[in-house]
C-alpha cells in the first residue's frame, strides 16, 4: 500500500512501486533517492522520494511537470535566476539526496576533494532575492564548479531539446568517444597537444625574433667591447678626476705650500714667521710666569700652538714630497677620462655609471647566446613531443574507427524499432587537413539516409524534426546502456512520435529502468503506461500564488490519468478500458 507523509510545511510523496504481477526485480539501490524544493518558481514545499526503475511524470501543461528538473538542475549548479524564487519569498532552497555505490568515481571525487564520503551524498543550493546563491556537498560550501563536476557523475540528464545539440560535429564527436569509452587516451591526446603546443609557439617566438636577436646581439657585442676595452673599476672615475686635478695644479700647490713653510719656519729675522714667533713668546711668558702664576695657563696654549704648528710643518714637508708635475701621466688620465665621458653620454648614464652598465650588456648578451642554444633544444622537443602525440592520436583514430562500427549497428538497431526501418546511419571519420587537434586527428560525422538508395548525407541536411527527435531518442538510448551513471532523467525526448513508436519508446526507457534509475517528463500515455512508478503534476490555486504539486498515483489513479492523456478532460468507458489495456499490456512486457 502506498503512502503519503505529511511534514510541517512540507507535502512528501513515497513514489513507491505500483505492484503488477509480472513486475521484474528492479536494481536495489537507486541514484537519486530523494528531491527537496522549497520556495522555488509555483512550489512552496515539496519533498520527492525516487526508487528505482521508470518513474514518468505527466500532467497538463503549465502544471509544473518540468520544475522538478529545473530545480534538479540547481542543485546540480545550473544558473540561479532570482526569478525563480517563488513570489513573495526572500530564497528558494533545493536538496538532492544520491545513494552513491562504493565504486562509484564520484566517491573517489568526495576523496580528493576533502568532502565526507559515506553511502548517502547531498547536494544543497540556495538562491537569495539579492542575487547570491550558496552550493553545499554534504553540509560543507561548494562551489558551483563543484557542484557541477560531482552532477556530472550522479545523474545524467537528457533535455528536451537536446536533438538540436546533435547537429554539431563536435557534439558528435563527443558522443562517439563517450560510446568508445576513449576519456584516458582522449586526455592522454589533449595533454601531449598542450606539451607539444606550447613549444611550438615558443620555438616560433625565438624565430621570428631571430633577424632581431642577431642585430641585437651585434649591437650589444661592440659595446661590450667598447667597455672591456676601457675596463672601468668601480670608483676609478671619483678617483681619476681626483689625481688630475692633482697633477693640473701641480705647480701652483707646490709654490704655495713653500710659501706656508716659510711664514712658519722662515728667517728668525722675519716679523711673519710663525713659528719663531711662537718661540720668543713662549719665552718671554714663561719668565713673566715665574711671578704671576696667572700667565701659566696662556704659557700653556703658547707650547700647545708651537707643538701644532711643528705637526703641521711635518704634514706639509710629506705632501711636498709627494706633488711632483708628471704631464705623461696626466695626459693618460686626461685621455681615459675623456673616453669615459665620451662613452657615458653614448650610453646616457654617469661615467662612473659605466662598470654596472658594462655588466648589464653581458648579462643580456649571455642571454641571447643562451636563446640560440635553446631554440636547438626546443626544436628537439617539439619533435619528440609531436612524434608522441601522433602516436597517441593514431591510436585514437583506430580506437574510433573501431567503434564508430559498433555505434552505427546499435544505432541503426534501434531506428529499426523506432518506425525508421529504411534509414541508415554512419559515422564519417574525416582527418583534419594537415593539422593537430587537441580532439585527436580527424572530426567526427553522424550522415544519414532516410530511404533506401539514398545517398547518406548530413543530420540537418536530410533529417526532419520528428525523424531527428527519433534519431537522438536512439543515440540516447544506445549511450544510456554504456553509460556508466545509472540515473537517467530524460526531458520529453519523446516529442513528435506517437503510435506504435510511442509504446516502443516507452518499452525502451522502461528496459533501461530495470537495470537503473530513469525518470522521463512525458505526454505521452504510451510511454506513462510502460513506467514503474507515475507521478503526476497539479496546479491548484492559492490565496496569492498558484501552488504546484506532485501526486504518487495508485493503480485506479493511474488508470484515470492515462485515460486522460488518451482522450482528455472527458473520460469515457472506452478511453479507460484502453487506459486499463495499456497498462497491462506494459506491465506483462
Amino acid at each position: 500500500m502506498q503512502r503519503q507523509l505529511q511534514l510541517p510545511g512540507t507535502v512528501r510523496y513515497n513514489c513507491a512501486l505500483t505492484k503488477h504481477p509480472s513486475t521484474k526485480q528492479l536494481a536495489t539501490k537507486p541514484l537519486l533517492t530523494a528531491l527537496t524544493i522549497k520556495q522555488f518558481t509555483l512550489v512552496e514545499a515539496m519533498d520527492v522520494e525516487f526508487s528505482s526503475g521508470l518513474t514518468t511524470i505527466t500532467g497538463e501543461t503549465g502544471a509544473g511537470k518540468s520544475l522538478v528538473l529545473d530545480a534538479l538542475g540547481l542543485a546540480l549548479g545550473d544558473r540561479g535566476d532570482t526569478d525563480r524564487i517563488r513570489l513573495g519569498a526572500e530564497r528558494a532552497e533545493v536538496c538532492a539526496s544520491f545513494a552513491i555505490d562504493s565504486d562509484s568515481p564520484a566517491l573517489q571525487w568526495l576523496a580528493d576533494n576533502d568532502l565526507d564520503t559515506t553511502d548517502d551524498c547531498l547536494l544543497r543550493r540556495i538562491l537569495t532575492r539579492d542575487g547570491r546563491s550558496r552550493g553545499y556537498i554534504n553540509g560543507q560550501p561548494a562551489t558551483m564548479t563543484q557542484l557541477r563536476t560531482l552532477g556530472t557523475m550522479l545523474i545524467d540528464i537528457h533535455h528536451q531539446h537536446e536533438h538540436q545539440s546533435l547537429l554539431s560535429k563536435e557534439h558528435q564527436r563527443t558522443l562517439l568517444d563517450e560510446f568508445g569509452g576513449h576519456q584516458k587516451l582522449l586526455k592522454q591526446v589533449s595533454e601531449d597537444y598542450k606539451n607539444w603546443h606550447q613549444a611550438q609557439v615558443r620555438l616560433e617566438e625565438i624565430e621570428q625574433r631571430a633577424d632581431e636577436t642577431l642585430a641585437r646581439k651585434d649591437l650589444l657585442t661592440f659595446q661590450s667591447q667598447e667597455l672591456n676595452d676601457l675596463d672601468l673599476q668601480a670608483g676609478e672615475v671619483e678617483a681619476l678626476e681626483q689625481e688630475q686635478s692633482l697633477l693640473a695644479n701641480a705647480d701652483t700647490i707646490l709654490i704655495d705650500t713653500h710659501e706656508v713653510l716659510a711664514l712658519c719656519d722662515g728667517e728668525a729675522s722675519s716679523a711673519l714667521t710663525v713659528l719663531p714667533a711662537l718661540g720668543r713668546a713662549s719665552q718671554l711668558l714663561n719668565a713673566m710666569a715665574q711671578n704671576s702664576p696667572a700667565l701659566k695657563e696662556a704659557l700653556s696654549l703658547l707650547d700647545s700652538a708651537h707643538i701644532q704648528v711643528e705637526e703641521a710643518l711635518g704634514e706639509l714637508q710629506t705632501y711636498i714630497s709627494q706633488v711632483e708635475p708628471d704631464p705623461a701621466r696626466l695626459q693618460l688620465i686626461e685621455d681615459r677620462l675623456s673616453t669615459a665621458y665620451q662613452l657615458a653620454r653614448k650610453h646616457k648614464v654617469k661615467a662612473n655609471e659605466l662598470p654596472q652598465l658594462c655588466e648589464q650588456l653581458s648579462t643580456e648578451l649571455a642571454s641571447l647566446s643562451a636563446d640560440d642554444n635553446d631554440a636547438d633544444a626546443l626544436t628537439e622537443r617539439v619533435k619528440t613531443l609531436a612524434a608522441s602525440y601522433q602516436n597517441k592520436a593514431k591510436k585514437l583514430s583506430a580506437a574510433r574507427k573501431k567503434a564508430a562500427k559498433q555505434f552505427e549497428q546499435k544505432i541503426n538497431q534501434q531506428l529499426q524499432t523506432l518506425a525508421m526501418a529504411d534509414a541508415s546511419l554512419q559515422i564519417a571519420l574525416t582527418p583534419l587537413a594537415g593539422t593537430y587537434s587537441q580532439k585527436g586527428l580527424e572530426t567526427a560525422e553522424l550522415l544519414i539516409s532516410t530511404n533506401p538508395g539514398q545517398e547518406h548525407r548530413s543530420l540537418n541536411k536530410v533529417a526532419s524534426g520528428g525523424e531527428l527527435s527519433r534519431v537522438s531518442l536512439a543515440i540516447q538510448v544506445v549511450a544510456a546502456h554504456n553509460s556508466t551513471i545509472p540515473a537517467l532523467v530524460f526531458d520529453e525526448v519523446d516529442v513528435g512520435i506517437g503510435g506504435a513508436t510511442a509504446q516502443t519508446v516507452g518499452k525502451l526507457l522502461r528496459e533501461l529502468g530495470d537495470s537503473g534509475q530513469v525518470i522521463c517528463i512525458s505526454h505521452l500515455p504510451q510511454v506513462a503506461s510502460c513506467a514503474h512508478h507515475h507521478l503526476l503534476a497539479q496546479k491548484q490555486k492559492g490565496e496569492k500564488a498558484n501552488q504546484s504539486s506532485l501526486v504518487t498515483l495508485d493503480a485506479k489513479q493511474r488508470i484515470a490519468e492515462i485515460a486522460r492523456m488518451l482522450g482528455g478532460e472527458k473520460i469515457t468507458a472506452k478511453t479507460r478500458s484502453h487506459a486499463e489495456e495499456m497498462l497491462g499490456g506494459s506491465a506483462s512486457n
